[in-house]
């Protein structure tokens, strides 16, 4: 018998003693992402020793690994290669797995450009909440035998599933890259960030900040990124619409890293009594501007997710998930200050989107399907 089926069987036994003594499980990998989600304190089942690339076929653009194998692991062999992942999942600290990725489903400034990183999962090899051995997609984009359970995956914090094993493809790194800055309004920026997004132009990755409610300019920064002729053809023409300079490239990719991890201040210097909310929405959505409140604002996706810092009350959040919905999005709690209850909610519930009754109706379904003891319904999500 070897490691890997030894380790198998364990997770296996600790699901089924779990089950039988009405007990919840929280899976955890490298435990950067604990903090991600709804408050639980439930037994740990931690894939941490269930680690390993399993197989790399570059020239087919798929990686297929266990779920505890540091992420860093993943992108240093993709390296080699000259590939990458294109969603760009951010680490949160360097113990980051690769299943923990997969299950907190969030992605970097990529992933306006190339997709999100349910996009890149191919297939999955999971033990259900009866300890089932269940695996389903493949390892080759062309693959539509049966519904396509692995992509219910990502961003379901192991609250369906606990992943064992998971394929995603990859891409190649692109040719050249390069990342322009400049200083201008919120309105124009989101004008420009849709209207280059509409045109065949190398545009992988934006950013703006400043103050949400004022009408003075911020900082905007975008990322080119292709063929060289293309990223070469577009500098002046994106120039030639804003003053822009190119960033120094270890300062770029300084910034993006930063972008990604939220290392910039902006993400870092929270008060003790705030929380940093996460707004989801739609393209269309223009400029915001925030009743009884003046917060420094970070848009990313070409202003499709909104980061705001601003107070860690419930009547803060009330007023941003109502914001958000009345234009079609919706809002969360992300990250919360050590002085805020952390019991708060931090996910928005179903319940409150509109037109989401069918949408409960399905997720419960598929709870008690997968998982009918309820072994991972520690309430990380709602």
């Amino acid at each position: 018998m070897t490691s890997t089926n030894v380790g198998i069987n364990q997770f296996q036994e600790q699901i089924i003693q779990a089950a039988k003594q009405n007990k919840q499980l929280s899976i955890m990998g490298g435990g950067t992402k604990s903090w991600y989600g709804n408050v639980n304190s439930f037994e740990k089942l931690n894939t941490g020793t269930y680690c390993g690339i399993l197989e790399y076929q570059p020239e087919e653009l798929v990686i297929t690994a266990c779920a505890g194998t540091p992420l860093s692991e993943i992108e240093a062999a993709l390296t080699e290669k000259n590939q990458v992942l294109a969603f760009e999942p951010p680490y949160f600290g360097s113990s980051a797995t690769f299943g923990g990725a997969i299950a907190a489903g969030l992605a970097g400034p990529g992933r306006i450009s190339a997709g999100n990183l349910r996009d890149f999962v191919l297939g999955a090899r999971i033990l259900d909440g009866k300890a089932q051995d269940l695996s389903f997609g493949g390892k080759v984009m062309k693959n539509v035998a049966g519904y396509d359970v692995s992509r219910l995956l990502p961003g379901s914090l192991g609250t369906l599933a606990l992943i064992l094993e998971a394929s995603v493809k990859v891409l190649p790194k692109p040719a050249a890259s390069t990342t322009l800055r400049g200083r201008i309004s919120q309105v124009r920026a989101l004008e420009l960030l849709n209207q280059w997004a509409g045109q065949p132009l190398p545009l992988s990755a934006s950013s703006w900040i400043g103050s949400a409610n004022s009408s003075d300019d911020g900082e905007m920064t975008i990322r080119l990124a292709g063929a060289t002729a293309a990223v070469k053809a577009a500098i002046p023409l994106m120039s030639a619409a804003v003053h822009l300079t190119e960033l120094d490239p270890k300062l770029a990719t300084t910034f993006w890293r930063d972008l990604r991890e939220q290392g910039l201040a902006s993400f870092t210097n929270l008060a003790a009594n705030e929380t940093l909310y996460r707004l989801a929405l739609p393209v269309s959505c223009g400029s915001l501007s925030i009743p009884n409140m003046n917060p420094e604002m970070i848009l990313e996706w070409h202003g499709q997710q909104r980061w705001i810092k601003a107070r860690g009350d419930d009547a803060t959040f009330e007023t941003l998930k109502h914001m958000a919905a009345a234009n079609g999005g919706h809002a969360t709690r992300f990250r919360q200050g050590s002085q805020v209850d952390t019991l708060n909610q931090r996910f928005t519930l179903l319940s409150e989107q509109a037109h989401s009754a069918a949408l409960t109706a399905v997720q419960d379904r598929l709870r008690a399907t997968f998982d009918p003891a309820g072994v991972f319904a520690t309430g990380r999500l709602p």
